[in-house]
């Protein structure tokens, strides 16, 4: 009959045994991803040619006095409207749908290649032809558009904002 056991021994590899098996690790997540660490090697290589690093090193070195001088900055009257800027064109991206937003720069770039398309033609155009142009419903959509921004932008202008009306109570 077998012998019940009593004590379980467990094997605590030492420093050697773990350094191997780490530098094993190591090698075999190198040889495997060789293209991507060739590739990061390659980067670095760049960025030192640069002289990115010595100027991260720098920056690093003397950390306090650029930060000092990035608080300085910051801290221009300038940089107040810039910052309220970006936060109100953050805002008002976030207002627009994106399904809007996509439309409408498939438009201008649309248009943008007409644009270069007809200023590469050697033939100028005659009023003649630009008046014909008007009947095209691609015409008639976008003035409709254009005018239709008017509108809105011009509400925006004839409608006292909420900071006047505060002022005037």
């Amino acid at each position: 009959m077998a012998q019940a056991i009593r004590k379980i021994s467990k094997r605590v590899p030492d420093q050697q045994e773990e350094q191997a098996q780490a530098t094993e690790e190591i090698m075999r997540e190198l040889t495997e991803n060789k293209e991507a660490v060739l590739g990061a090697i390659q980067l670095m290589k760049g960025l030192q040619e640069m002289g990115i690093y010595d100027a991260l090193r720098g920056m690093l070195e003397n950390r306090t006095e650029v930060g000092a001088i990035a608080i300085q900055q910051i801290n221009q009257p300038f940089m107040h409207n810039v910052i309220k800027n970006g936060m109100n064109g953050a805002k008002f991206l976030g207002s627009l749908s994106p399904e809007q937003t996509e439309k409408m720069m498939k438009g201008v770039g649309l248009g943008l290649q007409k644009m270069a398309e007809a200023g590469q033609q050697e033939e100028p155009q005659s009023l003649w032809k630009m008046r014909k142009k008007l009947k095209s419903p691609e015409i008639k959509a976008s003035i409709a558009a254009m005018a239709a921004f008017m509108e809105g932008l011009g509400t925006a202008f004839v409608q006292p904002s909420q900071q006047e009306q505060d002022k005037k109570g």
